[in-house]
């Protein structure tokens, strides 16, 4: 019998090579944030030994309610607990005294803007952003970290009160330049319901009181 001959081999089209091409691999990039309001938020602005609390109350429940031989499998549930309460405890132990956060204030009221600023300045270049003066409008600095961008309204930090309408304008000025975020600081004044609800629901931070002073602390 006769050998059939080989069949010729048909070029490819255009489109069965872009069938072919290996789509690249997108890798995921996952973000975890913790909201505000989780317990475990809510645990690690607490006094550190509610955290110890919670861990003796599960080991408690779980000896109570459990035969001994799944004891430990209960008290493991309170491991979370005792994680957050070391991460309090850290950060707790670590905190300026009330008295130095108020001495802190009062020299930063004190200050002239142009000290002011550079303290400001300072501090938010030692935890790595990258710092501009603006001093155009409601904005005074703009601070970049991560491709992110930043804008501080601070020339009102001796302010008795704090209402709505600088926040507004500094929230006009976040949306000209696209900006991810705000912070206006209020030093030791009073801030209006009004501006205090303006600022979350428009991704203003309110830096004033205590937090100011750790920031300027270092």
């Amino acid at each position: 019998m006769a050998a059939l001959p080989h069949a010729r081999k048909r070029p490819a089209t255009a489109r069965q090579c872009a069938a072919i091409v290996p789509t690249p691999k997108r890798e995921a990039t996952v973000k975890f944030k913790m909201s505000e309001n989780s317990l475990f938020a809510l645990l690690l602005r607490s006094p550190w030994w509610i955290s110890f609390v919670l861990v003796a109350c599960v080991a408690l429940i779980s000896k109570a309610l459990l035969p001994s031989e799944y004891f430990i499998y209960g008290a493991l549930g309170g491991f979370p607990f005792f994680v957050v309460g070391c991460i309090a405890a850290w950060r707790q132990l670590r905190a300026p005294s009330a008295a130095k956060v108020q001495t802190m204030l009062d020299q930063a009221q004190a200050m002239p803007w142009a000290k002011f600023s550079q303290a400001l300045t300072h501090a938010w270049a030692g935890q790595g952003y990258g710092v501009n003066v603006a001093s155009k409008g409601a904005v005074d600095l703009r601070l970049t970290q991560n491709g992110q961008t930043t804008l501080v309204s601070a020339k009102r930090w001796k302010a008795a009160t704090h209402g709505v309408e600088p926040l507004r304008e500094l929230y006009s000025a976040m949306q000209a330049e696209n900006a991810q975020g705000g912070i206006y600081v209020a030093g030791q004044g009073t801030v209006s319901e009004t501006a205090a609800l303006f600022a979350r629901d428009h991704g203003i931070t309110i830096l004033q009181g205590p937090a100011l002073a750790v920031l300027l602390l270092g």
